[in-house]
């Protein structure tokens, strides 16, 4: 993975950790129902934003990567089935 895409993915995760610490002081002040509902959909929008560059870097760095400098390690070995089955498993994953 390159550097700026950690960078990048560690900030998503630092903006998420504190929509749920929000979340968290949002329940114990009894806050209205449904801003806390708010509060959890955009927790949910940013989870799968990340999610997205997290599989857009998986698929850069180990399946169209395979064989250059930036390939991970992990799929070195594989062919181009296995290539395949890497990636529906990256969507499969996703999507769930």
């Amino acid at each position: 993975m390159k550097d700026t895409t950690k960078t990048l993915l560690d900030r998503r995760l630092a903006r998420i950790e504190g929509q749920v610490r929000g979340v968290r002081r949002m329940v114990s002040e009894d806050e209205y129902c449904i801003d806390i509902l708010t509060q959890l959909s955009a927790i949910r929008s940013a989870l799968d934003q990340f999610g997205a560059e997290l599989a857009t870097s998986h698929v850069e760095s180990c399946i169209l990567g395979k064989g250059t400098s930036t390939a991970h390690g992990h799929c070195e070995n594989m062919s181009e089935d296995d290539l395949l089955d890497e990636l529906r498993n990256t969507l499969s994953r996703l999507m769930k």
